[in-house]
């Protein structure tokens, strides 16, 4: 910025010389765009600053089966890894945007394989399906995961739901974990 305030009283200065009127915005008007710009600088590093959002979760930190429901519901990861800026709420399992922005959510989940249900789980946006996983096998140990980048609005939030007559397990490895954070503000 300096450089260009440099250049611009270099203009300037060359006009006046020749005798003709500045063309060129005066000392004064200079020094006032470079405060405005300065400012705004500022006030966008601030709020860079000031709002970091990252969370991360598992369901439990001992072992647990949930499910099968008859209805889609919502998931509550109570096992708090992160919270920074604590936008998300483990009692509820709700993710509360704190400001407008791109932000990006991964989840990962685990169950043991039976024939009688597999194991789905969706993202969702206030009310809106984002994305599901779903991982269905008769014996053993499956996992899936899905993610989205998405833009939310201050205020809007972001959950997940367990599939209806579907499960999920979770353990002290935290085999099912649900994660976010602001990649930037809008």
């Amino acid at each position: 910025m300096e450089n260009i305030l440099v250049i611009l009283l270099l203009l300037c200065g060359l006009s006046s010389t020749e005798g003709s009127k500045c063309d060129v915005p005066c000392l004064s008007d200079i020094h006032r765009i470079l405060r405005e710009h300065s400012a705004k600088l500022d006030e966008l590093q601030t709020l860079n600053q000031a709002v970091r959002v990252a969370f991360s979760a598992s369901l439990r930190s001992s072992e647990i089966t949930l499910g099968p429901y008859t209805t889609f519901t919502p998931l509550a990861y109570t096992y708090v890894i992160t919270n920074i800026g604590n936008a998300y709420n483990p009692i509820t399992g709700v993710f509360t945007a704190p400001v407008r922005g791109a932000y990006h959510f991964e989840f990962y989940f685990g169950a043991h394989g039976l024939s009688s249900h597999g194991t789905a789980a969706v993202l969702v946006k206030n009310t809106e399906h984002i994305v599901a996983a779903l991982e269905s096998q008769t014996s053993g140990f499956g996992t899936a995961a899905n993610g989205a980048t998405l833009l939310l609005e201050a205020g809007d939030v972001v959950f997940m739901r367990l599939w209806e007559h579907n499960i999920i397990f979770d353990n002290e490895s935290h085999h099912s974990t649900f994660s976010g954070h602001l990649l930037f503000t809008m």
